[in-house]
């Protein structure tokens, strides 16, 4: 039986958040009009270079310094667009001052994803195959966000094939944790997040199978958006749209601020009539939601890996200020968890080593870096009838996952078990279910959102994650929104 131990005003979240100490950042830094610009979120830049305060030009030259001033320390952006980026930003300010028609990102400065093919700039996924890989077209979701008017910058470093915790490769190395650079800065939008984090650029493009937005957002501090599954393109992206894992993978926005993932989701949607997998399904606006009565459903251990002390506090804070909110917020987890989470790792280890190899021999890939080394030791080869038993009792534990949803219309619950481990501890300790946190949620294909709202002794961020009912964003950005403003959300890190 699980515990639904109301926490509605309840003393122990309250005393929980009261035992935090406040969030500040691992450096108090002096900020210049150089910080000022690159700190600020993207909404704010839009509406900026809508009103003439500030030019593209100004802007894009401003984040390029960041980036030539962070990445010989992190790694993180491993293509540099230079004289693209400042061309687009002078046609950007002439079509300003034409008073021409403007994308809500018109002149806004962002990195992508290295996964993500990016027309006339080199796309490798992380794998040597494709090192002077460059395509001939945007991905659909980097298409979109050009056509809102944003600046590519460059492009973030990932894994090979996105498909590990720790951000290296054969082709561009490691990427370090802004906060701490002995650290992970997690995968497999790795790079994205440590230049966000950072303030190498306003906004980036992650992609997410297993928690590849959410992790690296909960380990630099940052916030990151997984849409429902069906609800963005996966066309253009390495890990596509076909095969046994496709609804497994979710394109969705990244920045430091919460209001730029609202700002973002609505331009990113909607079917491009290639991703056979994607529908045009309403979108609600995150501010029409009234968090009063909202029922959150919290937990904090999962029972496949303890979380830390930290982590505990911190969804307590966090669960504190719902309470405060006036959301009903209630101690309880799905009771398919456990199964779902089963039978979602049954199915990587029956399928997933066929699927990297796949991917490797259409990329030309012959030499494969160490976190994707374990994919490719094939498990027990499985029957066709074993196949289908077990994409169909992963229905059947969805279904369940999913009952749990009509007495909750939130999830509150931690990212990841743990703050960022240490360069290699994914690939040195059995880490694995750390990750389960985040992993489920793709299993199922629900909405959730990560913001900080929280640090560990070491100053390292934590993040919180609110999970949806499918197609609800708007409640996951809504919740998410409120516990940033009230516990701090991204912090600047000390480089």
């Amino acid at each position: 039986m699980i515990s639904r131990r109301s926490f509605v005003a309840s003393a122990s979240w309250a005393g929980a958040a009261a035992a935090l100490p406040p969030i500040r950042p691992s450096g108090e830094l002096e900020v210049s009009p150089l910080d000022d610009l690159t700190s600020s979120s993207a909404t704010r830049l839009a509406a900026a270079i809508r009103g003439k305060k500030v030019s593209s030009v100004e802007l894009v030259d401003a984040f390029l310094a960041r980036i030539a001033a962070i990445n010989p320390r992190l790694n993180c952006v491993v293509q540099v667009n230079h004289e693209a980026a400042r061309a687009a930003a002078k046609l950007a300010d002439q079509g300003v001052a034409r008073r021409q028609r403007l994308g809500p990102l018109h002149g806004v400065p962002i990195t992508i994803k290295d996964s993500f093919d990016t027309a006339g700039m080199v796309s490798t996924a992380g794998t040597s195959g494709r090192r002077d890989f460059v395509p001939t077209r945007d991905a659909t979701a980097v298409q979109r966000l050009r056509r809102a008017g944003a600046i590519l910058l460059g492009k973030t470093n990932c894994p090979e094939l996105t498909l590990s915790y720790e951000t290296d490769n054969l082709v561009y190395g490691r990427t370090s944790n802004p906060y701490d650079v002995t650290r992970t800065c997690g995968g497999s939008s790795g790079g994205a997040a440590a230049t966000l984090a950072a303030c190498g650029s306003a906004l980036d493009l992650g992609s997410d199978t297993g928690g590849s937005i959410r992790v690296p957002s909960h380990h630099c501090g940052t916030a990151g958006l997984k849409p429902t599954s069906g609800r963005v393109p996966r066309t253009g992206h390495i890990i596509g749209a076909q095969g046994v894992f496709q609804s497994f993978t979710h394109v969705g926005p990244m920045a430091r601020y919460v209001e730029d993932l609202a700002l973002v989701l609505p331009l990113l949607a909607g079917t491009d009539f290639t991703d056979a997998a994607i529908v045009t399904s309403p979108l609600q606006p995150p501010g029409a939601v009234n968090l009063r009565g909202l029922r959150v459903a919290v937990y904090t251990d999962n029972d496949l890996f303890a979380p830390t002390p930290a982590t505990v506090a911190t969804v307590g804070n966090a669960a504190a200020v719902l309470a405060t909110a006036g959301c009903h917020v209630t101690e309880a987890i799905p009771p398919a968890f456990k199964a779902t989470y089963s039978i979602g790792n049954r199915l990587w280890r029956a399928a997933g080593s066929t699927t990297v190899q796949q991917l490797l021999q259409t990329a030309g890939t012959t030499e494969v870096s160490p976190p994707l080394q374990p994919w490719l030791t094939p498990h027990e080869p499985i029957v066709t009838a074993d196949l289908i038993r077990l994409l169909e009792d992963l229905d059947r534990a969805r279904g369940l996952m999913l009952s749990f949803l009509e007495g909750f219309d939130a999830i509150l619950c931690p990212a990841c078990a743990f703050a960022a481990p240490t360069h290699g501890a994914t690939l040195r300790d059995d880490l694995d279910a750390a990750y389960s946190y985040s992993e489920i949620y793709n299993y199922v294909g629900w909405p959730a959102v990560v913001v900080r709202a929280g640090a560990s002794a070491e100053g390292l961020p934590i993040g919180i994650q609110i999970v949806a009912r499918p197609w609800r964003e708007d409640v996951a950005l809504s919740v998410a929104a409120r516990v940033e403003r009230e516990l701090g959300g991204w912090r600047m890190p000390r480089l």
